[in-house]
Parts: structure tokens; sequence; C-alpha cells
């Protein structure tokens, strides 16, 4: 049994493919159907027969019979849009399917199921999408150099066609998520993505993202392994995958779910993504929930003193083990351009503040089970940590005078976000 094409050439249907917990290879769970401007999805019986079987997200996907109703405001379920490409991976796509460039691509859109289908099968997380329920036949791009791969993810930034001999290769890269350009690379036996930097780059953002990286480790925060690498003369980010684990001659491929999912909102509703009802998820939900709100507070704040404004409901994850939630290594903390004083957030802080601003965090503070010392005394030590770091980080980032003038107090310790805070977390 193979998908049907709508009479438009778009895809009606696709069959989800799932690597269950502890398996190295992929089994069929479901299908996702067309309805409208809907994407509905079921499980198979087979799957449901399976004593191994778990819910792709319980409670937006429990494991039952029958066509699962979508929840309010959404067009397809969430956890399975978490699959798909982001703006970076669409951009690809639209280049790769309809030669579109350039102005001509920025008001393109290709269908729902044309972007699961046509990106790449190492997609992040769990599941991929098949037009067969019988044979599973992975789509992976010809092996290319990071050079390479640089050069396409060029192409495709600046509105040129991409090369046939690069075609394949970056456009199976285009599962992965977010804005930036970027590739899978596989290397001495890891797994990786490769962040590019662009042309409208307002100050080397590959560096700064490494260097807060870094620095967050530092700071005791759970964070994905990053390194950086040079290609073309360029500066590019490794960011080594958490989602997956090597086992035998085989990979595990560990469920994921984006905090935006859980909070059961999509990019329209994105802006009413809230901490607290974060927070509230996590005290009812997740592994070791004491332990898991101090370490989001603690993100909440090491985002705003190092400047990173794109905190959004995507930018947070939770493994999903077909029981229970627990939070992702931190990914996507990346200083953001600034011109004035004061910023926000992208997720609200507490209440409907969403002000970068460490006094915010301190209001939030009951809400992770911190008290007002506890909370400072995280504030205080990440802080600590930025100052006394900050020469090291940014020599083993070989960052320039210049760069480094350009960050600090500007992306790192902005003196907006102590404004109103207690004196003794009051800067440097």
């Amino acid at each position: 049994m193979t998908s049907r094409l709508a009479s438009k050439g778009g895809h009606t249907e696709a069959f989800v493919w799932i690597w269950l917990p502890h398996e190295t290879e992929p089994v069929v769970a479901g299908l996702l159907t067309k309805a409208g401007k809907q994407l509905q999805f079921n499980y198979g019986r087979s799957y449901l027969e399976r004593k191994n079987a778990i819910a792709f997200y319980d409670p937006e996907l429990p494991l039952e019979a029958g066509e699962i109703p979508l929840q309010e405001g959404l067009s397809m379920p969430g956890c399975i849009r978490d699959a798909s490409p982001d703006a970076w991976g669409r951009r690809v796509l639209i280049n790769c399917k309809l030669g579109l460039t350039g102005a001509e691509a920025s008001g393109a859109e290709l269908d729902e199921l044309t972007y699961l289908l046509e990106s790449g099968s190492d997609r992040i997380g769990a599941l991929d999408f098949q037009v067969s329920a019988k044979h599973y036949a992975p789509r992976v791009g010809d092996r290319a150099t990071l050079e390479g791969l640089m050069r396409s993810a060029e192409r495709v930034e600046k509105g040129i066609p991409l090369e046939a001999d690069l075609d394949n290769a970056l456009q199976h890269c285009a599962s992965v998520g977010g804005a930036r350009p970027k590739a899978l690379v596989d290397a001495e036996g890891r797994k990786f993505i490769a962040k590019f930097s662009t042309s409208t780059d307002l100050f080397n953002e590959i560096k700064a993202e490494f260097i807060a990286m870094r620095l967050a480790r530092l700071a005791s925060l759970d964070v994905a392994t990053v390194r950086l690498a040079r290609a073309l003369g360029k500066d590019v980010l490794l960011v080594e995958r958490f989602d997956r684990e090597r086992m035998g001659n085989g990979w595990l491929r560990k469920p994921i779910v984006s905090a935006l999912t859980m909070l059961g909102l999509d990019e329209r509703m994105a802006k009413y993504a809230s901490y607290e009802d974060l927070a509230e998820i996590i005290r009812h939900r997740f592994t070791n929930p004491a332990a898991t709100l101090r370490e989001l507070f603690s993100r909440i704040v090491f985002n705003i003193l190092c400047g990173n404004t794109d905190d959004h409901a995507r930018n947070h994850a939770a493994y999903w083990d077909g029981e229970h939630l627990t939070l992702t290594p931190a990914y996507d903390v990346c200083p953001q351009p600034r011109t004035g004083h004061e910023t926000s957030q992208a997720m609200l802080i507490a209440g409907d503040n969403r002000m970068s601003q460490l006094r915010v965090c301190l209001d939030a503070a009951p809400r992770f089970l911190l008290d007002t010392e506890r909370a400072k005394a995280i504030i205080e030590r990440q802080v600590r940590v930025i100052c006394e770091n900050w020469k090291g980080v940014c020599g083993e980032a070989q960052l320039t005078e210049a760069e480094r003038q350009y960050l600090w107090r500007r992306q790192f310790l902005n003196p907006s976000v102590f404004v109103g805070a207690p004196a003794e977390i009051g800067g440097v």
C-alpha cells in the first residue's frame, strides 16, 4: 500500500514510523491523513497490539483506536509537528521542489505532508514519515563534506538555485528545526548539527553561541556539547545531538516533544507560551520535578544574562518514554542582536511580564519552588561564573578584542537586566 496523491500533486496521507525505546529499527505506527486544512492521526491495529507500543505523546495522542480529535486550535498534532522542518528546512525544500529562490520563495509554501515526506529521515526525535506501511525506505543524503554543505547552504541563503550534486545532500538535512542555516554531520562515531553563519549576521553569532553554551555549562546548566570548526574560511558550530545514542551497529532514537506541544500551542499561539505554565506541567508530569524546576529557572536567568531572547517554546524540549517527561539538555542558547536598552523574552516569565530583567525572575521564583534567597543565589553564581570565565572562554573561541567588546555588557550582562534587582546582584 502506498500513499495516495491529491489531484494537485500533493500527498493526502503519510504513514508514521517510530523507533520504540531500546530499538534500533523503526516500526509502522499509524496513518496521518489530510482532512481539509487539518491533518488527523490514528494508530494502526498492529501497533496497538504491540506490547512495547508507546503513545507518541499522551494526552495529545493516547494509545487508542480510531481517529484522535485534534486539540483545540491545532491543525495537526503538535507532537508530529515537532518532527517537521522549521523555517530553514522549509526554505531548502521550497528551493529543491519548486525552484523558487529569493523574493519568489518568501511567500511560497508547500503543504505540511510534503514537508514531512520530502525532508530527510534523520530528523529530531524518534518519528519518520513514509509513503508505505510495509517498506521503510530512509531518505538519506549523499555523503558531503562540511565545506560542500556550507556552500550549498550559502546558495539557498543567497537565493541561488541549488546545484544538482548538492541538492540531495542538503535536502535531506532539511528535517532539522530552526531558522539558521544548518546541516547534519556524522563524525568520529557521533552525530552533530552544524550551524553556519549568514550574510545578515550583525556579529559573529556562531562564536557567540559557542561562548554562551560553554559559559552555561560552567554555570552548571545541563547543555548540549558544542565545538567550533572551520569551513571555507568561516566558523561553524557543531552541536552534538542528544536525541541519538549509539547501540552496537545502530542508533537509538529518543522520542522528544517541544514545550510548545506540552503547552498545547502552535506557532500562531506561541506568544502565549508561559514559563509558569511549563513549570506547572513539570510539577505534575516530569521526572525529578524539583530539580527540573531549578534547572528551568536557571536557564531563564542565563538566557537573560547572556542576551538570548529567542527562548521560544520550540527551544525547550523533553524526552518522552511513553509515561514520563524528562528535560533535555539546553540548546539554541544564542545571544541576539539588540539596539535599545530594554528587551523582552520570547516566553512569559511572571504573569504577563516577559521583560528581560532579573527582578522578573525573582517574582516568578515561587512557581519554581524556590524562595527568594535560593533564587538570588542562582543569579549571583551565574554572574560570577560569567565574569570569572569570560576571558578564558573568549580565548577558547579565538574572539578578537573588537568582538569581545561588542558582546560584553551589550549581549552578556547588559546593565538593563539588573534594573530593579537587589543591589547584591547588581552586575559588575
